[in-house]
């Protein structure tokens, strides 16, 4: 994507029956005031401490495991056999079948790279573009995709951009804390075990590790910030191919294109300039054997998944390392997610129809008018917005469009070949070379609209500032997050909230900058920009103070939206609540169980985010993820609420507590 689509982690399994709050989830020898995601959440994390499969475990990871058995129970209960050869049902069976044979697996070691090896290891400068064109797994120094044109949402634009860092993120090779330092030496580890696996000698797998962290290095201080890559002007480059090609030409991006397939490509949206630049310098100086190198370990890394134990082994040492998990998921999870994410949509096909009630689609179609009607109420009472860009805002929140829990087409998957025959990583690449044609085809054309950029099966929701829609994929639509027969306060605390986060997120701080229409576009005034720059600085620099691990802040900058989404969901939320209290003439609500309906609200949003994490799983996210931890969603956010502070009667001087004059309330 161009900008990247703003998504919540979540997910959920459907309850029976209403229900007021779950004192088993709540530890009563924590107040309220003093830490409330302790009070709200602290029974559920003693019940549920980290297995060693887990870095982190919360509730929603609880009810997506149980999604994810329904969805492994579908796939083993097709009958293969009576399936006709061609079918989604084979493709899926066969798919999984493949991930699930270990003898297989294990006797076929490395063969299934060695054709590829052999391409890399005889190529020359001339042969790197039409390398990372045409073998699915190579996706280093820079690739491209197609998505709706940031100027002119209404068409395609070919996007160009850097690739290529194994660790996932530049301050892990910038970063000399110890955490890091750790982080690097298990990946030079990881990559010399790669080319021992594969028949490098000693000497020339540390040759390949010493190459391939020198480019990568390299490349990481030329990238951009994650910071910095929030500013979605900051990536939007259109650059002419003729003059691409004149200012960088060892990028080779005119041999790269073709070999897509592509044709009349005339212009390219360049990502980051800079690392781009840098690139060019590598391809164009550094020795053709350290270019050699690089290729093959990013090559085998995005192949050891699907190869023979000794490949998986090494990827998980790997893994231990970065997030602190102690046990590797078991092979059928591991199978499952190549079918049910290659293939996204047709098992999606099985879930809804099993899984997926029409009433819960009826039910979300309310809340979501509810939540529409709520923000606007919002919007139109800003004290610091002025009647145009109130006027402006009011208008893109009516141009949303809403998408719940499945497609109204599905995708066709005919034109992809899986063959039992050939070795389970190369009907991967099969895969990944039939889903990023379905990409590429898309260029030139009109941005359809209809098109969902995620699976019914998947345990989340998200904004899409490029079509300007709020996308509910049907397996959030459970509980904890959704129950229709459920206390309206539950259902308001927790799927109304995401709601809420996900319209938010069209008035964040990257969504700000789109118009109704979903183009790159300020429309808004310089006053009003400033006010809310002042306060977006004001809720980051509230997140920059906390500390996440001993020595370690948060990043409030990184991750400004997801924090204002959060605290908009949560008041966006509430409001809609009242107004629903109002409408059904209950505006007091109804105590249940001793609390009031407040207090079952906000103990609903908490308990959604209760979870226990490793040590290393919080340096990895924070360095990585732009959602603040599970805690912080909930002390940080709830600290800016008067109405929370009402409903458990916090007052001055407890921890909770945060005075009037130092709250940021945006939305």
């Amino acid at each position: 994507m161009a900008i990247a689509m703003t998504m919540l982690a979540t997910a959920g399994a459907q309850a029976t029956a209403p229900r007021g709050v779950d004192r088993a989830n709540l530890d009563p020898t924590v107040a309220p005031g003093t830490d409330f995601y302790d009070y709200a959440c602290g029974g559920w994390m003693k019940a549920h401490p980290l297995s060693d499969e887990y870095s982190r475990y919360g509730t929603f990871d609880q009810l997506g495991e149980q999604g994810r058995t329904q969805v492994r129970d579908l796939v083993i209960g097709l009958d293969r056999e009576a399936s006709a050869p061609g079918s989604d049902a084979r493709k899926i069976a066969d798919l999984y079948a493949m991930g699930m044979d270990a003898d297989r697996l294990n006797t076929e070691g490395a063969a299934a790279v060695a054709a590829d090896l052999r391409a890399i290891a005889g190529a020359d400068r001339a042969d790197v573009p039409a390398l990372l064109a045409t073998v699915p797994g190579i996706g280093g120094f820079y690739g491209a995709y197609v998505e709706a044109d940031l100027a002119d949402a209404s068409r395609t634009a070919l996007y160009f951009d850097v690739a290529g860092l194994g660790l996932g993120d530049r301050d892990y090779y910038l970063d000399d804390s110890e955490d890091m330092k750790k982080a690097r030496m298990a990946y030079r580890e990881y990559l010399h075990t790669l080319a021992r696996l594969v028949g490098y000698d000693d000497a020339a797998a540390y040759r390949l590790v010493g190459n391939v962290m020198d480019i990568e290095t390299r490349i990481a201080r030329a990238t951009l910030s994650r910071e910095e890559l929030r500013d979605p002007a900051a990536t939007y480059n259109p650059r002419a191919m003729q003059t691409l090609t004149a200012d960088l030409p060892a990028l080779g991006a005119e041999r790269y294109v073709a070999a897509l397939g592509l044709k009349g490509v005339d212009t390219l949206v360049v990502g980051q300039p800079k690392a781009l630049a840098e690139v060019n310098e590598i391809l164009a100086d550094a020795p053709m054997q350290a270019i050699r190198d690089y290729l093959t370990a990013d090559y085998l890394a995005a192949a050891a998944p699907y190869l023979s134990d000794d490949f998986t082994d090494a990827r998980f040492a790997l893994q231990q390392v970065l997030s602190g998990i102690k046990e590797q998921q078991p092979r059928w999870k591991r199978a499952l997610a190549v079918p049910n994410g290659m293939m996204g949509e047709a098992v999606g096909r099985l879930y809804v129809a099993e899984y997926f009630p029409p009433e819960s689609k009826a039910k979300m179609l309310d809340l979501v008018g509810n939540l529409r009607t709520a923000l606007r109420q919002h919007i139109e009472g800003l004290s610091w917005m002025s009647d145009d860009t109130k006027r402006k805002a009011v208008e893109k929140l009516d141009a949303f469009t809403v998408k719940i829990g499945y497609p109204d087409k599905w995708r066709d998957y005919s034109g992809l070949t899986i063959d039992p025959a050939i070795p389970y990583w190369n009907n991967v690449q099969a895969a990944i070379r039939f889903n990023t044609q379905y990409n590429l085809a898309d260029y030139g054309k009109p941005v359809d609209r209809d098109k969902w950029y995620m699976s019914p099966q998947t345990v989340n929701a998200y904004y899409n500032p490029t079509t300007n829609e709020i996308c509910f994929p049907a397996a959030i639509l459970q509980a904890p997050y959704f129950n229709p027969d459920a206390d309206p306060a539950e259902n308001y605390g927790a799927i109304g909230v995401v709601i809420g986060h996900e319209m938010t997120h069209g008035f964040d701080d990257q969504g700000r900058q789109f118009d109704k229409d979903g183009n790159l576009a300020n429309w808004w005034t310089d006053a009003d920009a400033e006010a809310f720059t002042r306060l977006a600085d004001s809720l980051a620099a509230q997140f920059d103070a906390i500390e996440v691990a001993p020595g370690l802040h948060a990043n409030g900058r990184f991750t400004l939206g997801e924090n204002i989404a959060d605290q908009g969901g949560l008041r966006v939320s509430h409001t809609a609540y009242h107004n629903a209290l109002r409408a059904a003439g209950t505006p007091e609500g109804e105590v249940i169980d001793g609390f009031t309906p407040d207090q079952r609200f906000y103990l609903s949003y908490a308990n959604v985010w209760a979870g226990n994490i490793r040590p290393a799983e919080i340096v990895k996210r924070t360095k990585t993820d732009p959602h603040s931890l599970g805690r912080w969603r909930v002390n940080a956010s709830l600290r800016n609420l008067a109405p929370f502070f009402e409903a458990f009667s916090i007052t001055e001087g407890q921890p909770m507590y945060r005075p009037a004059s130092e709250r940021v309330v945006i939305w």
